[in-house]
């Protein structure tokens, strides 16, 4: 006979509760500002630390069941709260986010955007200024992505010319393409 096991945390005043529900709005009731308080304190700004504790209590919604009841729900909902602030630090301090940041901020607003037509009108000004050889030899191997051997192929050409005729549209642009 295998019982359904109830979540420890039905065992805070007033008895059982019908649902998870009701539990997370008893939680939130009782120990909302605590954990407010605790993610304002760890992320220093008001917007951040109220998404914080929604999450936290997302959370604890989820992991209900896991709850041993070894400490308050006080504590628990406590630790949640700072490791998910602490883990939200160390993501802003994270490499990746400084790169994913500047490509965020150089993407152009919508397709077609200001940013993107410049971006055109600079590989469209660079290919005016070679022979139309070459600018086959730039589209097939940087937009599509083909291999030097490939390129040399279809424009019957060798690969050290091909390979020539890329190094020189590289120094075309050079100055032009730097990242400002």
């Amino acid at each position: 006979m295998t019982a359904t096991r109830q979540p420890a945390l039905r065992v805070i005043q007033g008895g059982p509760l019908p649902d998870r529900r009701d539990l997370l709005r008893e939680l939130y009731t009782r120990h909302g500002g605590s954990v407010l308080g605790r993610c304002r304190y760890l992320l220093k700004d008001e917007a951040r630390a109220e998404d914080a504790m929604h999450d936290v209590f997302a959370r604890a919604l989820s992991h209900v069941d896991e709850f041993r009841a070894d400490a308050s729900p006080l504590t628990w909902l406590m630790k949640i709260a700072t490791h998910h602030c602490l883990n939200q630090l160390r993501s802003e301090r994270a490499g990746w986010r400084r790169w994913f940041e500047r490509d965020e901020a150089a993407r152009p607003e919508a397709h077609g955007g200001p940013g993107e037509m410049e971006t055109r009108d600079l590989v469209r000004r660079l290919l005016s200024r070679v022979d139309a050889e070459t600018q086959a030899a730039v589209i097939h191997y940087h937009v599509d992505g083909m291999t030097l051997e490939e390129v040399a192929a279809l424009l019957g050409r060798s690969v050290p010319t091909i390979r020539k005729r890329l190094e020189h549209f590289a120094e075309l642009g050079g100055e032009e393409l730097r990242v400002r």
